[in-house]
């Protein structure tokens, strides 16, 4: 083995010829750019809509009337994400993204009439609420087979977005905020409305390279699947790509610990702490530096390019351990914001790994699928622990179940490393995508 091989080898963060940046494309191409408007727009809109519904379903229906709304969103995306992922396979995840969008468009614009209208009807707000978590449950499993389609570097497509996202959770609540407070509710809703339409507008303006175009590998549709399959065979085919990796299998059992005990209890549990003891202006200001370190780990993952993407974003992931920890402690205030930016780079970070490594290492045509397989895992940890928060908290105080959020966060990493499949999962260059017309 020569010097410079050793190098390479030994180096997680050293690029081969060809990977360097001077030989990277440009990310930001036609297709690329019409993507991230449309991600970027509707992410502004999602990120209002927590505070919409804390304010006007809120102020009409109270706490259980909020929960409620919020539980048949999230209820309805658990139940049918896997079946957003099969038709993303067969029909393509552009169009099933378009068609997503359009629905929300809908289910927006009635709940804005209705607000403007007065105050609207309980069941409407939860039928909307259905409506609306099924069109994201067709929406989401499409978002990560769509970034090898319109960007020939994904690690450099989902900083970039993971970047965008975390700005959007910064404008997006104070923007909600600010307009009930002058407008109303029904303008929040419209304008959640208005930019589902420009990110349906986007999306519906790529056009993906014809089949067998080079774009980065292999060539890849992203159209309808061959015929002659059916629903269970698809689902079943989906779970077999996904239970194949261990390494996929095995974060999404992590993280689904980590959802029960780590990220669905957390934002209640800090609030209460963090709002009792140096006051609600405090957890607000908390929250904004978490989303500045998501800025920050999401333009380090555009930096860095480690050989072993997982065991980096673990490395990373350790840090977010802080974040509890600090909380659970009754750090001060500069400790409790330093902690929070930790704990929100090191999240971003490994989210990129992790996207990206999920992107370039399942096959395109089962990608949607296996993308929904791991949302549904991630997402109904997250939903448990926030329904055990509370009833936990009658058992024992906040303070010591973040200490065990702390402690669950460390043996989650050391477990992460423990894998060989994890530790080992080395990058892989993009996969090549395409779509005719």
């Amino acid at each position: 083995m020569t010097t410079t091989q050793a190098r390479t080898e030994s180096s997680p963060l050293n690029d081969p010829p060809g990977d360097r940046p001077a030989d990277r494309p440009p990310l930001w191409d036609r297709r690329f750019t019409l993507y991230f408007t449309a991600r970027t727009v509707s992410l502004v809109g999602d990120a209002m809509m927590p505070v919409a519904a804390a304010l006007a379903v809120g102020g009409l229906y109270g706490i259980s009337g909020v929960g409620f709304v919020l539980g048949t969103w999230t209820g309805t995306f658990v139940l049918l994400v896997l079946f957003g992922g099969v038709l993303a396979d067969r029909l393509g995840a552009r169009r099933m993204m378009v068609g997503a969008d359009l629905a929300r468009v809908l289910t927006q614009g009635v709940l804005a009439a209705a607000f403007f209208a007065g105050p609207p009807p309980f069941w409407l707000l939860v039928t909307m609420a259905a409506l609306a978590g099924a069109a994201v449950a067709m929406f989401l499993p499409g978002v990560n087979g769509m970034v090898p389609l319109v960007a020939r570097e994904p690690q450099r497509a989902n900083a970039t977005l993971k970047v965008a996202d975390a700005l959007a959770q910064l404008v997006g609540p104070a923007l909600a905020g600010l307009l009930i407070t002058l407008t109303g509710a029904g303008t929040v809703y419209a304008i959640d409305a208005g930019t589902f339409v420009l990110s349906a507008l986007c999306l519906a303006l790529i056009r993906l390279a014809p089949a067998g175009a080079p774009v980065g590998g292999s060539a890849r549709l992203d159209s309808a699947a061959p015929g002659g399959s059916s629903l269970r065979r698809d689902l079943r085919q989906g779970w077999h790509e996904f239970r194949s990796r261990t390494w996929m299998w095995a974060v999404i059992l992590i993280w689904m610990v980590y959802g029960v005990l780590v990220f669905g209890p957390l934002v209640p549990l800090s609030s209460v702490l963090v709002g009792a003891r140096l006051g609600p202006d405090a957890y607000g200001l908390a929250v904004s530096f978490l989303g500045v370190g998501t800025v920050l780990g999401g333009l380090l993952a555009l930096r860095l390019r480690p050989a072993r993407p997982l065991a980096a974003g673990t490395v990373a992931m350790a840090l977010y351990t802080a974040l509890p920890l600090a909380v659970a402690l009754g750090a001060d205030l500069p400790v409790l914001l330093a902690s929070h930016v930790l704990g929100g780079g090191a999240l971003a970070f490994w989210s990129v790994m992790w996207a990206t490594s999920v992107q370039t290492h399942t096959p395109p045509a089962v990608l949607n699928r296996v993308s929904a397989y791991e949302l549904a895992g991630s997402v109904s940890g997250i939903a448990l622990g926030q329904i055990l928060a509370g009833p936990a908290i009658a058992l024992v105080s906040p303070a010591r179940l973040l200490l065990v959020s702390a402690g669950a966060c460390m043996a989650g990493c050391a477990a992460l490393f423990a894998i060989p499949p994890i530790r080992g999962l080395r990058r892989a260059t993009a996969t090549a995508c395409g779509e005719p017309g």
